[in-house]
């Protein structure tokens, strides 16, 4: 390599870069921008006026508004499958174990508002987006992995049902946490309750964990 061309590799690592901070900018531009106006309602021209690039650049890197919309899911699901991976409970006893994932899946959902909204949007569109992304079906879901792990211990050690199924479970604890964040202002406007409501908070995370131990340890009625 000669020394005329060694100046280009800090330039190339900048250009890189740049790349990637125009891509995540953009990213966190839609993911507002979906979140509050919809996929139908989102439109690129003003994702691009409110980011420091243009309509022609976000079509560069992403195709189009499918595919960025694609790529918001694929973040906003990245984020969670990051925590649950993170999630250390191999420690813990059974019981401790899966208080300590629901608390997990409280505290996201909880601390990502756009999150909500977004698989919303993506419920309202039959999870098009979602079933269409390799990204998203190679992601599966690290929590059923650890849910299994933590059943199998609290079914050998007796404190657990043996016919609880993992998926299930998952299930029961996204319900009350998605619930929670994304029927906030129904219920509140029914019921006079706020259930994001700060001085409730650790009353809804132990009830969350309440509910999913009784569920393991019901005894259940014979088919």
């Amino acid at each position: 390599m000669t020394s005329a061309e060694e100046p280009a590799r800090p330039r190339e690592r900048e250009r890189v870069r740049d790349a990637a901070r125009t891509r995540a900018e953009i990213l966190d531009v839609a993911t507002r921008e979906f979140a509050r106006a919809g996929y139908d309602g989102a439109r690129v021209d003003e994702i691009a006026a409110r980011t420091r690039t243009t309509k022609r650049m976000i079509y560069y890197y992403f195709g189009g508004k499918e595919q960025l919309f694609t790529a918001v899911l694929e973040r906003a699901y990245g984020v969670i499958r990051e925590a649950e991976q993170e999630l250390d409970v191999d420690h813990l006893d059974p019981v401790a174990a899966i208080r300590r994932l629901a608390e997990v899946t409280f505290d996201h959902h909880e601390q990502h508002p756009d999150f909500i909204r977004l698989v919303s949007i993506e419920n309202i569109h039959d999870a098009q987006h979602i079933a269409a992304s390799e990204k998203l079906g190679r992601m599966g879901s690290p929590a059923l992995d650890v849910i299994r792990r933590i059943l199998a211990a609290g079914q050998r050690s007796g404190l657990f049902t043996t016919d609880v199924d993992a998926v299930d479970l998952h299930a029961m604890i996204s319900a009350f946490c998605f619930f929670r964040v994304s029927n906030r202002h129904t219920f509140g406007a029914l019921f006079g309750r706020d259930l994001v409501d700060a001085d409730r908070r650790e009353h809804y995370r132990a009830m969350l964990g309440d509910m999913v131990i009784a569920y393991l340890t019901a005894e259940r009625a014979a088919d």
